[in-house]
């Protein structure tokens, strides 16, 4: 049987919000799935076109 995860208490408790599944659930899944949950949630996720650094004014 495999080891809980080594997550802290906050890290366990966003993602268990954010991928909907019991607190108890998630720290015993297995790493390769708990990955592969985290990945279809970035991918979902809106992410920024670009940011305000990236744009740059030409100010220094």
């Amino acid at each position: 049987m495999s080891q809980p995860l080594q997550l802290s208490a906050e890290t366990a408790v966003k993602l268990a919000k954010e991928l909907n599944v019991p607190l108890e659930h998630l720290m015993h899944m297995p790493k390769h799935i708990l990955l592969q949950k985290i990945a279809e949630l970035a991918k979902a996720a809106p992410s920024p076109e670009s940011t305000p650094e990236d744009k740059g004014d030409g100010n220094p």
